[in-house]
């Protein structure tokens, strides 16, 4: 069976703990199965914007690296909007790609991507329109967001980034045991493991981890000190 990887990406760090990593990966592990590839390698690009040139993505450069040392020669990734948003990048992101010889394939269409965009002129077109319509589409949603946020703003309101830990419904709680635990010197990991113990789960359900466990922590404590 022939070897595949997966390459996923989320644009900023508020993404990195939500169901991204899941959606991508399911689409992607559906493509594989159903063109017949094993997936053997995951390449996780966390916090990095669509519009990131190839050699800023540590992700895709060890990507790169790996799959040219060990013979794997596709890629895989949910869409093209993942691999990139802005349409120049994309553009030469595909092509480098298939200069190494390496193939990439868009789940969402199943489609050889690099073939399409070095073989057939029409395909080619049709690949450079999906990516134009693509940076359009993220175009039009930031100028509503930008929209959203001024009026937001003029309200009085809160409106940059997630809503912190502890200000949702049935965090409050889980936050005060965080801090109780913090202030008499317990770390974070051992933090999270009786949160996990307990099944007090984090915003998204998941598990917690000492990282994002010590960043709730270091934020409430910022934020005490300049009120």
């Amino acid at each position: 069976m022939n070897k595949a990887a997966g390459y996923f990406r989320c644009s900023s760090f508020e993404s990195i703990d939500g169901d991204t990593w899941d959606r991508q990966r399911a689409a992607v592990q559906i493509c594989s199965a159903n063109l017949g590839y094993e997936l053997v390698y995951e390449f996780r690009e966390e916090a990095v914007p669509g519009k990131t040139e190839g050699d800023k993505r540590p992700a895709f450069q060890e990507m790169i690296s790996t799959l040219l040392s060990n013979g794997c020669r596709t890629i895989i990734v949910e869409s093209l909007d993942r691999l990139a948003r802005a349409y120049a990048v994309q553009e030469h992101l595909i092509t480098y790609i298939a200069s190494k010889g390496l193939a990439l394939i868009s789940a969402n269409t199943g489609e050889d991507i690099t073939a399409a965009m070095m073989g057939d002129p029409m395909k080619r077109a049709l690949v450079q329109i999906q990516g134009i319509l693509s940076e359009l589409d993220k175009n039009m949603i930031e100028a509503k967001l930008r929209k959203a946020r001024e009026r937001i703003r003029k309200s009085g309101k809160r409106c940059e980034g997630r809503m912190p830990y502890g200000t949702k419904d049935g965090e409050h709680a889980t936050l005060a045991f965080m801090l109780r635990l913090a202030a008499t010197g317990v770390s974070s990991e051992l933090i999270a493991e009786e949160l996990n113990h307990a099944k007090e789960f984090s915003r998204y359900g998941k598990p917690w981890n000492p990282g994002t466990v010590y960043r709730i922590i270091q934020r409430h404590q910022l934020t005490q000190e300049n009120h």
